[in-house]
């Protein structure tokens, strides 16, 4: 009887986890949603938002995190651009627990964890939806759908998934997660 049970379980728990990810409505509703980058904002775990317009001129990396994946070690990585490059790009990240929830902490969690671990000083967002779906974050919708970026309509596969957007607001990359804060790519993006 008590296999019986366990198997029912199993099964129940299968159905529940694998249901959401095949029969959900992920329809993301981007009508009213704007063309410039520079329209969007975002809430940082400390509560302060950022537009931003605020970086016209800058170039910006956002990029989606997460404490508990094999890329988390990338934080030293991005802080350590953060630091040798603050005068040429700014650095976003964005937690988020959507991939095999490697992000379960709270906001507070991720700021303690970012850093005391890593030494993060670039600003970090509220714990957000980055994949296409309905709660997606509006700034992510408007690096993942060609029609408000130009050209990209590949939303993060991925933590640690890099957006490189230039001086004047243009979408002009997307690197995976395995392309390291230190590659040529990044490096070449800044320096070019």
């Amino acid at each position: 009887m008590i296999k019986y049970f366990v198997v029912f379980a199993c099964v129940f728990l299968l159905i529940g986890f694998v249901f959401p990810f095949f029969f959900k409505n992920d329809k993301v509703n981007i009508d009213g949603l704007s063309n410039s980058f520079y329209d969007y904002s975002v809430e940082l775990i400390s509560g302060d938002k950022i537009r931003f317009d605020k970086y016209k001129g800058k170039k910006v990396i956002i990029v989606n995190v997460a404490s508990k994946c094999g890329y988390t070690y990338q934080y030293g990585g991005l802080q350590k651009l953060y630091d040798e490059y603050g005068d040429k790009i700014q650095i976003i990240g964005v937690p988020s627990n959507e991939f095999l929830f490697q992000e379960p902490g709270k906001n507070k969690d991720i700021q303690t964890f970012c850093s005391s671990n890593y030494g993060v000083e670039f600003p970090i967002v509220k714990k957000t939806v980055v994949k296409k779906n309905s709660n997606q974050h509006p700034l992510y919708s408007w690096l993942s759908f060609k029609e408000l970026n130009g050209w990209n309509d590949s939303p993060p596969s991925w933590n640690f998934y890099k957006y490189l957007i230039d001086e004047e607001g243009v979408l002009v990359n997307v690197l995976s997660s395995k392309i390291k804060p230190q590659d040529k790519e990044i490096m070449d993006f800044i320096n070019n």
